[in-house]
């Protein structure tokens, strides 16, 4: 039997690309990739009030697909246009609250932490992603050569967002901690940035840590995924649910690098509620902890609950 096609719909950031690819390899979809561009108007617009019309963005799909997969605001119209087009010939599934009718689309896939239900709504706890172990395992000796201490910590940043500015004074004192924390202890650092993360940010840690830390300056997929596997302890930034979900497929201990919000960060606050109750993070303080959590992959978990739901549908 051949594999069944996707389209994936997202706005091109690491978050989504995550999360609708890796539900696409795990319902083992023969998929492609839109990146979503409204019309310049359009992208003002809230989708709740936006008219279900091709005229409202640039993208023209021709290929052929059985799954509709999107993530973002962007793309919560295209995907409801393609599914009022195709009807029930496709099935259509989007990750977080797509802030309109949930019955616009077949399955909603939205974080435990945001409260929402409907019947057609699978929650998760914190972000779906792309991360596998076996991944992780490939690319393991990607970094190896350059790791000359028995232990090792990834710090790994996001970057600004409508949450956190990033103000330089307040990432020099999580860089002072990882430095009194781990590296004065024994351990060798590997720092991870993002694509969010400012190139001043990028720089300030190139000059802060010595020669003997390895300091990632570009996007580099490969070394993100040796970092997690090498590494005994992983701190991530507060304001990338996303990276600290998939950090949490390892077991490894997570320290959040906490900063101070700009704005209410409600939904923040009860994702870091939540993955502390499950034992899989603790705040960056002053000393550092062992402990261990069951391992979470609930990419796995929500791709069996669809494909049992959809396992004798009929895509004509």
């Amino acid at each position: 039997m051949s594999k069944l096609k996707g389209l994936l719909l997202s706005e091109g950031m690491h978050g989504m690309i995550s999360q609708v690819e890796g539900l696409a390899k795990a319902l083992d979809l023969d998929f492609t990739h839109e990146k979503i561009e409204l019309n310049n108007f359009w992208k003002r617009i809230p989708p709740k009030i936006t008219p279900v019309q091709n005229f409202v963005f640039n993208n023209k799909i021709e290929n052929k697909f059985d799954i509709i997969i999107s993530c973002g605001r962007k793309s919560v119209i295209p995907s409801i246009f393609l599914k009022k087009k195709f009807g029930k010939k496709i099935i259509n599934i989007h990750i977080q609250n797509p802030k309109v009718s949930l019955d616009n689309f077949d399955f909603v896939i939205i974080p435990e932490h945001d409260g929402l239900d409907g019947r057609n709504v699978i929650t998760s706890k914190g972000a779906i992603h792309y991360l596998r172990n076996e991944e992780l395992d490939q690319n393991a000796n990607y970094l190896k050569s350059q790791i000359n201490k028995d232990k090792v910590v990834t710090l790994i940043l996001g970057g600004p967002n409508r949450y956190y500015d990033y103000e330089e004074k307040t990432i020099k004192e999580i860089f002072t901690k990882i430095s009194e924390n781990f590296i004065s202890k024994g351990f060798q650092l590997i720092f991870i940035p993002s694509m969010r993360t400012p190139k001043k940010i990028i720089n300030l840690a190139k000059s802060h840590f010595d020669k003997n830390q390895i300091v990632i300056t570009e996007i580099d997929k490969k070394a993100y995924l040796s970092s997690l596997k090498l590494c005994d302890y992983i701190v991530v930034t507060c304001d990338s649910t996303s990276m600290i979900s998939e950090s949490a497929i390892t077991g490894k201990p997570i320290y959040v690098a906490q900063m101070p919000s700009i704005k209410k960060n409600k939904r923040f606050l009860k994702f870091f509620e939540l993955f502390k109750s499950l034992n899989i993070i603790k705040d960056l303080g002053n000393s550092v902890e062992n402990w261990n959590y069951e391992k979470l992959n609930e990419t796995e978990r929500i791709s069996r609950y669809i494909k049992e739901k959809i396992k004798n549908y009929e895509f004509s």
